[in-house]
């Protein structure tokens, strides 16, 4: 991207002040999850006599119904949720920019054979498709991540594909398949460079997508397992207990909502500053 680009993002982010405070939020809880192992108390360690324990000085959040305290276990979860968030990110922005890029470039029955691939696989639903995924590979982390991976890339394909077809009808393009480069030569020069802030804008939305599938996965049970937290999981624990303790369910909900939030305005702050075509009014 040239230093226009940069510049007009940098412009639109400082112009923002929901978008800076969205960004100190998202700091805060990135580093909070970093330094989760500075925190006195293990998340895992049981407290019988302690249990239900509503937040105060020693325990910020209070402790769940075994004892253990909550504010440990919400930096810990938050280790996981951000960490599956994020690769699973990865994940799906590489394959959806190489079928995107792969298909809207070379076209023909190529582009239609990936295109009636995607559209079969974009017609099971989602969530049962994790769902029994869920249940024939071994729950963890890397499992977490290739699924919710490989469930994210088909619209990110179809956006790529589509600004893959206007790029390589451009004048620099053409000029360079007329100058005799190759094809892959023309996508890493040429086509690649151009669609970087679509990639960058459809890779943040990812991002939240992914968090909300890691919690509804582990809020049912398939994703990280016992004792080990997530926000998700949190939420399951927290359901039988909505009358005597509700910040139980409060609090990892509320983590949740706001780094979904975050992520989503930041996506459409990097939306106006990064894509040409959207001129902020």
């Amino acid at each position: 991207m040239n230093r226009t680009k940069w510049r007009n993002l940098k412009n639109e982010w400082l112009s923002n002040k929901i978008g800076i405070a969205a960004s100190v939020v998202l700091a805060i809880l990135v580093l909070g999850a970093i330094g989760a192992f500075l925190s006195p108390n293990d998340p895992n360690a049981l407290d019988v006599l302690g249990k239900l324990k509503p937040p105060s000085a020693n325990h910020w959040f209070g402790t769940d119904e075994y004892g253990r305290d909550y504010f440990a276990r919400a930096l810990y979860g938050g280790r996981v949720s951000l960490l599956v968030g994020f690769s699973a990110m990865i994940v799906a922005t590489i394959v959806g920019t190489v079928v995107g890029v792969v298909s809207g470039y070379f076209g023909g029955w190529l582009d239609n054979l990936l295109m009636r691939l995607l559209e079969i696989i974009m017609s099971i639903p989602s969530f049962l498709v994790m769902l029994l995924l869920s249940v024939l590979l071994k729950p963890g982390i890397v499992t977490l991540v290739i699924i919710i991976g490989l469930l994210m890339w088909m619209n990110m394909a179809r956006i790529i594909r589509a600004e893959t077809l206007a790029a390589k009808e451009r004048e620099y393009v053409l000029y360079a398949k007329a100058s005799g480069q190759g094809a892959f030569g023309i996508i890493l020069r040429h086509i690649l460079p151009g669609i970087v802030p679509v990639i960058i804008v459809s890779a943040t939305n990812n991002i939240a997508s992914a968090i909300l599938m890691e919690s509804s996965l582990s809020f049912l049970g398939f994703g990280i397992q016992p004792p080990n937290a997530t926000w998700g999981s949190m939420l399951t624990s927290a359901q039988g207990h909505i009358m005597d303790a509700p910040y139980l369910a409060l609090l990892p909900g509320a983590l949740i909502l706001l780094t979904v939030l975050c992520f989503n305005i930041l996506g459409d702050i990097l939306r106006v500053g990064l894509e040409p075509k959207l001129v902020k009014r």
